[in-house]
Parts: structure tokens; C-alpha cells; sequence
């Protein structure tokens, strides 16, 4: 399929690029180290990186503003999406081909050409993966698609500790940490934290609850968006404070944004991307996102989960 994807990038004077909704790391990552090697392996190629900006991820990378008819003749690769209706500017639909690269379950297949690799830690590892294989035929691999690479991956793994993490990642953050990018400094850009959103973390640990099966949950609302002055975004990252926390198998945040509610699911163990689906969502059987439309679906959301870690026990 490596090869197969070369083959239509080297037919393509136009090529644009897309990635989810609400994007993290490993969305910049993926989109905007494959457009580097993109634009280093074939300079008098157009390639675009498209969709919303996140303000807390402009370090890495800014998104081009293009005419709907660049799209016409174009090849539309789409990053770390595993469904359409995530897919962030849904002009992806006006390209002539589609290529879908994740590592996300295949639940939704779409597009011309599909590479799925669910092994993959992240989706910057599979476009590194990408390059290794093209490079005897000409691809080139900048400094800074290295440090965006980089960047995904340490996102996608938490700092390489989410059991994602296996030995060929390793193994490429390696190869591209002799790249020369200053990685300390994508660290600190990546990790660095407000102070209102640090004063809400304290909130969190003051607050979350825990059943006595081990499901953890913290329920985050305006009101205290608007106390703390913290965007749905950021309080949305602070999900992965609960898995530190003695007992708790698997944990989950619910954080309202406009008329609906993000819930964010994580897990030590138990496969938790089964309740997602069940309520508008999906991912990886340890990390998954949802949306509910009221908090009385708190509850059925955590009974759920509950339900998971009983199967378990």
C-alpha cells in the first residue's frame, strides 16, 4: 500500500492535506511532516495543509487558506481521521482521489486508497514509516518534518509511556532526533501550562469521583470553563491526570462545549472504545472520544463503564 500511495503522489501536481477535527499533536504531526516531505522530495509540487487552527499547536505548524478550486485535479490525503464526519474542512470531498493514512480502528472505511495500521502508536509514526520506504526513491526528510514527526509521536504516546508505545517506535524517534531539531524544545512546547489551567488541574484532583469498580470520572461545565477561564480544549487535555491515580481502571472526563459534551475516555487495560461508539464516538480500545447531548447521560455513560470493568475483573 506504501508503494501504491507513492505511486499517486508522484501523478499529482496538487496535493492537499487534511486531519481531524480539534486536532493534537499527532493530527499536526502527521499532516504537517508528511507536507514537509512532500515539499522537500518534489519542490515544484503545490501541497496545502488545511483545516481549523488550535491555538495551543500553532508552535508546530499554521494551516494554508485555499480557493475551493485548488481541489480540482487535486490528490486529498486525509491524517489521523478515522471517520468523514471528523475530518476537519469537508471540501476533502471535492479532490480527485482520496487517500486515507491512520491508526485509528477501520470502522468507517472511506477514500480511494486506505492504509490502515492499527499497531501504529501514532500516525506520524506510519508517515516516517512512509519515508523510509520511499527514500531509495527520492524522498527527502527535512529537519522540520523531523521535529513535526517527533512532536506526533511524543503526543500520541504520552512521552512514550501509553502501552502504544512498542520498539520501532523507539527506534524512529531516534532516527529522527539526529535530525538536529531541538527536541528539549518541542518538550517544553508541548508541555508547558497555563496558569489558569493549572489552577483547574488542581480543581480536577479535588474533585473527580471513583466507583468502587474503578471507574474514575470528573464532569467539567461553563460555569467552571468560564470560572477558570480554561477553553473546552484545554480541559479536555487535562484527561490523562486520573491515570496516575491508585484504583482507577478506567476514567473519564465530560466537559460541555456549546450545546453538547465532549467525553473523553481512558483505561489501564479494560477495552473501553465499545461504550464510545455507543454514544458518537470511537478510537483506540484504550483511548476514545465521544459526544452527549445531556447531562443525564452522565450516568449511563459511567454504568456503562462500569459494565466494562466487571467483564474484566
Amino acid at each position: 500500500m506504501i508503494q501504491t500511495i507513492l505511486k499517486n503522489i508522484n501523478e499529482f501536481d496538487n496535493i492537499i492535506i487534511h486531519r481531524h477535527v480539534r486536532p493534537d499533536p499527532d493530527a499536526y504531526g502527521s499532516q504537517g511532516g508528511l507536507a514537509e516531505i512532500l515539499k522537500a522530495s518534489f519542490p515544484t509540487k503545490n501541497v496545502y495543509v488545511v483545516g481549523e487552527d488550535e491555538p495551543s499547536l500553532l508552535f508546530l505548524k499554521e494551516m494554508d487558506v485555499i480557493p475551493d478550486r485548488v481541489y480540482e485535479g487535486a490528490l486529498v490525503i486525509v491524517c489521523d481521521t478515522a471517520n468523514q464526519g471528523r475530518i476537519s474542512d469537508q471540501r476533502y470531498r471535492l479532490g480527485e482521489k482520496i487517500i486515507k493514512i491512520d491508526h485509528h480502528p477501520n470502522e468507517e472505511p472511506y477514500g480511494d486508497l486506505l492504509w490502515v495500521d492499527t499497531d501504529a502508536s501514532s500516525c506520524s509514526e506510519m508517515i516516517y514509516e512512509l519515508y523510509r520506504e520511499g527514500k531509495k526513491q527520492g524522498l527527502t526528510l527535512s529537519k522540520e518534518a523531523a521535529r513535526l514527526l517527533f512532536a506526533g509521536i511524543v503526543g500520541d504516546t504520552g512521552r512514550f509511556l501509553f502501552p502504544s508505545t512498542n520498539p520501532k517506535t523507539f527506534t524512529y524517534a531516534g532516527e529522527l532526533i539526529k535530525y538536529g531539531f531541538h527536541f528539549p524544545g518541542v518538550y517544553e512546547s508541548l508541555y508547558k501550562t497555563k496558569e489558569n489551567v493549572a489552577r483547574l488541574s488542581g480543581y480536577v484532583y479535588q474533585n473527580y469521583k471513583v466507583t468502587k469498580d474503578g471507574v474514575g470520572s470528573m464532569v467539567i461545565s461553563n460555569k467552571i470553563l468560564n470560572e477558570y477561564n480554561v477553553t473546552p480544549t484545554e480541559a479536555s487535555q487535562l484527561v490523562s491526570n486520573l491515570g496516575n491515580i491508585e484504583n482507577i481502571k478506567v476514567w473519564v472526563f465530560f466537559v460541555e462545549e456549546n450545546n453538547q459534551i465532549r467525553v473523553r475516555f481512558r483505561s489501564k487495560g479494560p477495552v473501553i472504545n465499545g461504550v464510545a461508539k455507543k454514544y458518537n464516538g470511537g478510537g483506540h480500545p484504550l483511548a476514545s472520544g465521544a459526544t452527549i447531548y445531556s447531562w443525564q447521560e452522565v450516568d449511563e455513560v459511567i454504568a456503562d463503564l462500569q459494565e466494562v470493568c466487571n467483564q474484566e475483573s
